[in-house]
Parts: C-alpha cells; structure tokens; sequence
C-alpha cells in the first residue's frame, strides 16, 4: 500500500486517536493539531505524564497508552524519532490499528515492527495538514 493510500485509510477508519506528547500550550503545533482533529470529528485523547488527570481541550489526559480504558485507533507521535521505536512497541501492545509518527519523526525498525503486527503506518507526516489537502 503507498503512502497516500495508507494516509487515507488512517484518515477514513479511524475515530479514536491517542496524542503522545499532547501539551497545555496553546502556541505548540500538538495543541494546534489537537483542535482541527477534533473540529474534524476524531476523539483526541492527550498522553503525557506530566500532565496525567488534567484536562485539556475536554478530554483527560493520560499518563501512557497503556492507562487509556478505551480502544485506540491511532497513536500520533509528537516524539522524536528514538522515542517511536518504545512507543510502537506500546502501540502494538494496546490494539493500536495505526500508528502516526508527525513531521520529522522517522523510526523505521518500529514502523517494520508496527507492520509486521498488522498496523498501518505514516511517518513524517501530520494529519492535520493531509486533511487540509482532502479538503
């Protein structure tokens, strides 16, 4: 499958996305990203341990993947490349049926590791610009 067929896949199943690296700061592109996933209908559930039991933009926030009590569709990654590889394997853990490393982000022996459990994969690329282009 190539790349855009993968993205629009991604795109078009999923419904619930974990945001690993999610922030409380409005001028961070995670946060900016957050919101247009959400004005676009996907569920965005923040993951970072140091805001664990707060609240941002409406949704508890989660200290890891594997503290979410509900099934995850995608994982998007606000990470760097070296973090992927231990948050894939995480992924791949929970039921993950995607995993979504943002712009820069490139790990490929975990997007092997993802595909090889059956996961679709995108890296270097954010979702909120590829629905941008759908639109």
């Amino acid at each position: 499958m190539d790349t855009q067929t993968t993205i629009n896949a991604i795109l078009d199943e999923t419904r619930c996305i974990a945001v690993i690296g999610a922030s409380d700061k409005p001028h961070r592109a995670v946060y900016g990203v957050m919101q247009m996933l959400q004005s676009h209908g996907y569920r965005c559930l923040p993951v970072n341990p140091r805001l664990a039991g707060q609240t941002l933009l409406g949704e508890t926030v989660y200290a890891r993947l594997a503290d979410i009590p509900e099934p995850v569709d995608t994982v998007d990654m606000f990470i760097n490349s070296e973090a992927a590889g231990k948050l894939t394997d995480e992924a791949i853990a929970i039921g993950a049926k995607s995993i979504w490393m943002q712009l820069d982000v490139i790990n490929e022996p975990a997007a092997e590791r993802a595909r090889s459990a059956g996961l679709k994969v995108v890296m270097d690329r954010c979702p909120a610009i590829e629905l941008r282009k759908r639109n």
